[in-house]
């Protein structure tokens, strides 16, 4: 096991002792790919909420927000393209009966081959020691090479098919390589079909023809669908954004990797309508604000990068993904796509109602272009959690496990620990709990040795543990500890709330 895949086993196993995600139904043996935000994880994830919506709705004058309903017209999803166009190449296993992506069947066969590669390297490396050139052995070894060479034949037959919807050749691919069922072992295959990843229902009050709906794959439709609501009911001029925060829902058939993919989950999205002609600028300008967001939360530059995305999407002139170092590798956090008239547009023709600005500048109406920004808030979490999760080997040779959670993001900003339970340190720590309790949220706590407390923290990242002793009842003054350095401080009950602002805010 890798070192990368051992942490992130260390990290959902953290996640759930401390009360930040749950396996959802766990009583129940669970439900496959859908999780819950323990009493830790919630406050959390209102705390990246908060952050993501005073950014983009709060200091912005001309972005407002919208909270859509998750049932909406079935035409709406006929309009946008998902009934038509929003689905995954599956396949069956005749003898296990197990149902998989067929291309992610075969890019798990091309992850044995790589780690087949990785073999043959630390190898080598042991073999040659310091001496040991990485780059002329991958390029000059016959068996890495051959290995190479066939990760690419790969890749050449399977995305060009993935790209054209020739599920016959994927079928063929997959027999050809001889992969078999995880499960069974079994060869025994059924033809690739496309399966739509929108979840149904019934809605009796609709009429016969259309009582079926979709449980929303996405929240954006919700923002198109009210944008003349809030233009005009707003007097909204362009440019200006709708933002909205809500749960989106896809039946991912191979949903893995913790939060990363899941069916039920939430996102965080900005749809910015602005005058055609001038979407690649905005375009730019919403990738540079939105990477700016990622970096102010504190983690390093290299966690980040972009893909520009080469095959765009069929309603999109431009699209960057924003990847993040997840202990899975690279993976996409946020999506930045100039998504043009597309949306808008469909839903002027099929709905029959007229979605236009009229520009006073420019004295005409028009379709306005958008600019989306769409960010997984399960992904961010997981982006903050495993970056955030160190293990460090203290002084005394004891081992500490602590989330270096940036401030504003802690489920709890502040920790009060009476040194004992009696001699009045309990009501005295009352007290102060009481005072910073409106403005913060804060956790008490007086059971265990100090240091037992403080490790409890530490693995929560609470940033500051205020200790109350003996000393306080003659001077008023704290012990506060800081949760990175483990410094402590002498100071002035009055000065607490200051200090923890302060560090907040930074």
């Amino acid at each position: 096991m890798s070192n990368n895949e051992e942490k992130f086993k260390k990290i959902i196993s953290h996640a759930k002792e401390y009360g930040f995600v749950f396996q959802s139904s766990e009583i129940y043996d669970g439900l496959s790919a859908v999780y819950d935000y323990g009493q830790n994880g919630v406050e959390m994830k209102n705390n990246i909420k908060e952050y993501w919506w005073k950014s983009m709705v709060q200091y912005h004058e001309n972005i407002v927000g919208v909270d859509s309903a998750i049932f909406m017209h079935p035409t709406i999803w006929k309009a946008s393209g998902h009934v038509d166009a929003f689905s995954d190449p599956m396949i069956d296993n005749k003898d296990s009966k197990k149902r998989y992506r067929a291309d992610v069947l075969v890019e798990d066969f091309i992850a044995k081959i790589e780690g087949k590669i990785q073999k043959e390297i630390t190898k080598a490396r042991k073999r040659f020691g310091e001496s040991f050139d990485e780059n002329q052995f991958k390029t000059t070894n016959p068996r890495v090479l051959a290995n190479v060479n066939k990760i690419e034949d790969i890749k050449n037959r399977l995305y060009p098919a993935m790209d054209s919807d020739n599920l016959e050749d994927i079928k063929l691919l997959i027999e050809e390589l001889g992969i078999a069922c995880p499960i069974s072992g079994s060869k025994n295959w059924t033809d690739v079909r496309q399966f739509n990843l929108m979840f149904s229902t019934q809605m009796g009050s609709l009429s016969e023809d259309a009582n079926q709906i979709f449980l929303r794959p996405e929240t954006a439709q919700g923002i198109f669908v009210n944008y003349l609501n809030i233009q005009k009911s707003g007097r909204m001029k362009i440019p200006f954004g709708i933002a909205q925060i809500g749960k989106a829902f896809r039946n991912e058939i191979v949903a893995r990797q913790f939060i990363f993919r899941m069916k039920e989950f939430e996102q965080m999205e900005m749809q910015f309508f602005v005058r055609p002609g001038e979407e690649l600028k905005w375009f730019e300008y919403w990738k540079n604000e939105r990477i700016k967001w990622h970096l102010s939360l504190g983690i390093p530059e290299e966690k980040y990068r972009f893909h520009d995305h080469e095959k765009l999407a069929h309603y999109a002139n431009a699209a960057s993904d924003i990847e993040f170092d997840f202990p899975m590798g690279f993976k996409e956090l946020e999506g930045i796509h100039s998504r043009t008239d597309f949306d808008l547009a469909a839903h002027q023709k099929f709905s029959g109602k007229k979605i236009q600005y009229f520009d006073p500048e420019l004295n005409q109406s028009y379709v306005p272009f958008v600019v989306e920004t769409s960010i997984g808030l399960d992904r961010t979490f997981l982006a903050l959690f495993s970056h955030s999760y160190n293990e460090e080997v203290l002084e005394d040779g004891s081992m500490r496990v602590v989330m270096k959670l940036p401030p504003i993001i802690a489920p709890y900003k502040v920790a009060v620990l009476p040194l004992v339970k009696k001699d009045n340190l309990p009501e005295k720590a009352r007290e102060i709990m009481d005072s910073l309790k409106y403005n913060y949220m804060c956790q008490y706590d007086e059971k265990d040795a100090i240091g037992r407390r403080y490790r409890r923290q530490d693995a929560i990242g609470t940033p500051y543990c205020i200790t109350i002793d003996h000393q306080t009842l003659e001077d008023n003054t704290v012990t506060i500890r800081e949760r990175d350095s483990m410094k402590q401080e002498r100071i002035a009950i009055g000065k607490i709330s200051g200090i923890i602002a302060e560090r907040i805010n930074d």
